[in-house]
C-alpha cells in the first residue's frame, strides 16, 4: 500500500471528523482499533457493505485509494490543489 504523508493523514482525518461532526480524536482511535462506526452511521445500508468489503480485502483497498475519482475526493476534502 501507498505510504501516506503524516501531515496529509491529519488534514485528511481533520476534514473527515468535521464532515462526520466527530471530534478528530474519537474518529482516529475508531480507525486504529478497526471501528468504522462514525462513517458506517452516516452511509446508506448497500453503501456500508461496499465500505466493509473494500476494507476486509488490502487489494481492493489499494485499487480504490489509487482512483482518479478516491484522489479527487481527497484533494476536495483536504483543499490541496
Amino acid at each position: 500500500m501507498a505510504n501516506i504523508d503524516p501531515k496529509k493523514a491529519e488534514g485528511l482525518l481533520n476534514a473527515v471528523s468535521k464532515k462526520l461532526n466527530i471530534p478528530p480524536e474519537t474518529l482516529k482511535k475508531q480507525l486504529e482499533e478497526g471501528k468504522f462506526d462514525a462513517a458506517l452511521g452516516s452511509m446508506g445500508k448497500s453503501q456500508s457493505q461496499k465500505f466493509n468489503m473494500i476494507l476486509n480485502n488490502p487489494q481492493l483497498m489499494e485499487k480504490f485509494i489509487s482512483t482518479p475519482q478516491a484522489q479527487a475526493l481527497y484533494k476536495k476534502i483536504t483543499g490541496e490543489k
